[in-house]
């Protein structure tokens, strides 16, 4: 499972550089309300399209 999701942030490195980047952002730092409204937006739909993609839980 760990090499599954370890390829699927390889195989998206934009992606996988703007949740790093988004997740540092706000664990590390406050930025405003709004803005953090934002990116925990964002933040979400990534997670939801890596869940999407990897399937990880699939019985087949």
């Amino acid at each position: 499972m760990f090499k599954k999701i370890l390829n699927a942030l390889i195989d998206h490195p934009v992606l996988t550089s703007l949740f790093v980047a988004d997740f540092g952002i706000l664990l590390f730092h406050r930025p405003p309300f709004f803005f953090s409204l934002l990116m925990l937006g964002a933040l979400m739909a990534m997670c939801l399209y890596f869940g999407q993609k990897l399937a990880l839980f699939n019985d087949n």
